[in-house]
């Protein structure tokens, strides 16, 4: 995702990019699937939020609702709208964007050699067999046949939290973030008892009657939220591929944007001999560092209070009874 906008960025200027994608395209990923945030913003300068929404396959997010295991703690309006959508549709988009500019995308194909001069790694997360003594993992897959109560929904559970998303169509995204301290089991066999909420609880409840795409499951395991440096890297990064945003934010497809929207100009300056690699690399490290050093300090604090009871419990108070703290949480981690 973050490679591809800034393949599209880099096209308009007239910049030659080719596009290495190790799998098939496009495919469904472990995703909240919704933009919130200031990547929006990045979208629409670039010239592309007022086409993907003329595509029909998103739909805006207002209102969100937040759970406990066996009661609503709070029901929220967004500060600004999220955009929903799916992303095999917003990378399928992408793909065709960016190929429509002349570019070339080598499906199947990893790249192999050192992300040297002229290489930007937009290659996803980074791998962390755990962290902790935690493995964090991810799951996600699409059902139908599922009211909701808000158009994003948060569902606490013991060992992580899933959110649910309304999409187009219908549909309904569900994606988790969990921990477990024991090696993980067949995931493909045991999605539906992690996805699907302890016995009792609202989210079990909200998904008794769901109709699951089981073309639409992934999982995603070796995950690291640890805020990262773009400057501590020697590599040039956009995305995920530079740092991680814990999933609760739903922040994540933003930082993808904003990350490929700052690099643009100084890899302009690089491809017109302004700037050498070195100082281009530079520059885009420490505007992505300027831009998110502050926001993943807060997402780490709210990643470290959900898995923590007592500072879960005080968490979910302040969201159900200060504005004031909502608003402010919403603004800091995005």
């Amino acid at each position: 995702m973050a490679g591809l906008t800034l393949g599209i960025g880099l096209r308009r200027r007239g910049v030659p990019v080719v596009v290495w994608e190790a799998g098939h395209h496009p495919r469904h990923r472990v995703c909240g699937e919704f933009i919130s945030g200031t990547g929006l913003g990045a979208l629409d300068r670039l010239g592309l939020l007022d086409r993907l929404k003329a595509t029909g396959a998103c739909s805006a997010a207002v209102n969100t609702a937040f759970f406990g295991e066996t009661n609503r703690i709070t029901a929220r309006t967004l500060p600004e709208p999220a955009l929903c959508i799916s992303r095999l549709a917003l990378d399928d988009w992408l793909a065709h964007e960016f190929q429509k500019l002349g570019s070339e995308i080598h499906y199947g194909a990893r790249w192999t050699g050192h992300c040297g001069s002229g290489i930007v790694r937009a290659s996803g997360r980074r791998a962390a067999s755990e962290v902790g003594g935690w493995r964090l993992f991810g799951l996600k897959v699409h059902a139908r046949n599922v009211e909701l109560e808000a158009d994003l929904e948060m569902h606490l559970v013991p060992q992580g939290y899933v959110g649910l998303c309304r999409l187009t169509g219908g549909e309904v995204n569900v994606c988790g973030l969990f921990r477990t301290d024991a090696k993980l089991q067949n995931l493909a066999q045991t999605w539906r008892e992690w996805l699907g909420g302890p016995e009792g609880s609202v989210l079990r409840s909200r998904l008794k009657g769901a109709h699951f795409d089981e073309s639409s499951f992934c999982a995603v395991a070796a995950l690291s939220l640890q805020p990262m440096s773009a400057g501590d890297r020697d590599e040039c990064c956009v995305g995920e591929a530079l740092t991680m945003i814990p999933p609760v934010t739903g922040n994540g497809m933003s930082m993808a944007f904003e990350s490929a929207e700052l690099a643009i100009e100084p890899l302009v300056g690089f491809s017109r001999g302004d700037l050498n690699w070195e100082e281009a690399h530079r520059v885009i490290a420490v505007s992505c560092d300027h831009r998110f050093s502050a926001r993943l300090r807060h997402a780490a604090w709210l990643q470290w209070a959900l898995f923590h009871p007592r500072a879960r419990a005080i968490l979910g108070f302040l969201t159900a009874h200060s504005g004031w703290f909502w608003v402010g949480a919403f603004r800091a981690t995005r």
